[in-house]
């Protein structure tokens, strides 16, 4: 049994993360983390030093302000970490690779198992169409996020980049340069409306054909279901980073 505290659990995440636990035999909410506090079925305290007990893991579905506390806490009582906080910044990212060193992370920029197919399928794809067709990623959102681009679409280009030696340059907008698109460059756009959960296309365009790769989310539901699988996944896993291509081995 995967004992778990939710950071951020009284949030909508926090309370969708509950409620997948409850319906599994195999982990459970131990308690929460969030400022706010109340409306929970487990004990939920503002910090994590004050935890009743040691977890076996915590899911982070928070913000990247907690992540100093968490770390602490993590590095301190060898305790794992689900990192699933989107935002992250470079220097964060490193705080995160770093704790790695000493406990087990999973960090990915998106928990869902279908964005990670899509990835791998950008990988194959690229792998066979080289620099005969030009690469757009369009990544849609709600107009609540403030990141953009997504954290989604940065792992997308750089899943397709790494496929191809780093040959390419990220290019993000277009309106203020007149010039000829080149070769080797990824456009990466933004949209930023309504309720969207999250939409991602990555579009490979060749001469007189295109092809499309898509993922749509139709609720947070599918990030949720993958932190818990990756929960249950790092439990008793020796220190390191891990991510969605560990788990679907």
């Amino acid at each position: 049994m995967t004992r778990i505290v939710l950071c951020g659990a009284c949030g909508k995440m926090g309370r969708t993360l509950a409620d997948i636990i409850s319906k599994r035999s195999d982990c459970e909410v131990i308690a929460g983390i969030d400022k706010l506090g109340g409306g929970a079925e487990f004990p939920v305290v503002s910090e994590p030093n004050g935890l009743p007990e040691k977890p076996d893991v915590i899911i982070d579905f928070s913000h990247p302000s907690a992540l100093d506390g968490l770390l602490e806490y993590c590095l301190t009582n060898g305790v794992a970490l689900v990192a699933a906080t989107t935002g992250y910044n470079d220097e964060e990212i490193a705080m995160i690779k770093s704790a790695a060193e000493q406990i087990p992370v999973f960090f990915t920029w998106n928990m869902s198992i279908g964005i990670n197919l899509l990835a791998s399928l950008a990988k194959k794809a690229v792998s066979v169409l080289g620099d005969q067709f030009d690469i757009e990623i369009v990544e849609k959102h709600h107009n609540q996020k403030i990141d953009a681009p997504s954290g989604t679409a940065l792992m997308l280009a750089n899943a397709i980049n790494e496929e191809r030696s780093n040959i390419y340059n990220y290019v993000y907008d277009r309106h203020s340069v007149r010039a000829k698109r080149q070769p080797n460059e990824i456009g990466i756009h933004a949209i930023r409306g309504g309720t969207i959960v999250g939409e991602h296309d990555i579009i490979f365009a060749g001469r007189d054909e295109v092809i499309t790769l898509s993922h749509s989310a139709a609720s947070k539901e599918v990030f949720a279901v993958g932190a818990v699988n990756a929960a249950a996944f790092l439990c008793g896993k020796p220190a390191g980073i891990y991510d969605m291509t560990n788990l679907m081995k």
